[in-house]
């Protein structure tokens, strides 16, 4: 059983993470916002095309990414994630402390806020 790759995310005052599982190919988002999990889940199922720095940073090549198909594919993604759909990937927060903290927003809610949404290319 492999070791899953986990990334802190926040949108808006809602912290949660993503995790990638690369042997099933599978993402899933935790994050309390049914809005931002529709949006994950669109932005991770559709194929990406990106220009990425190739000899330097001012030589570019542009290239077809499927964010489902490997980690290296998946953490490129993760690079476009905040300008398409406004959730931002907030790689220097720990993501033990967000799995326990999942929100910023101090204020009580109530009730259960934590969505799921499970997507596979």
């Amino acid at each position: 059983m492999s070791e899953h790759f986990k990334v802190a995310v926040q949108y808006g005052s809602e912290a949660g993470w993503l995790e990638y599982d690369e042997e099933k190919q599978k993402a899933e988002i935790h994050l309390g916002d049914r809005e931002a999990c529709a949006k994950a889940d669109e932005f991770f199922c559709t194929k990406l095309e990106m220009q990425v720095p190739h000899e330097t940073l001012m030589d570019f090549t542009k290239i077809t990414v499927e964010p489902l198909c490997d980690l290296e594919s998946f953490k490129l993604a993760l690079t476009r994630l905040w300008e398409a759909t406004g959730i931002h990937v907030d790689w220097s927060r720990p993501v033990d402390y967000v799995m326990k903290h999942p929100t910023l927003d101090t204020t009580v809610k109530g009730g259960d806020k934590e969505y799921r949404a499970s997507f596979k290319g």
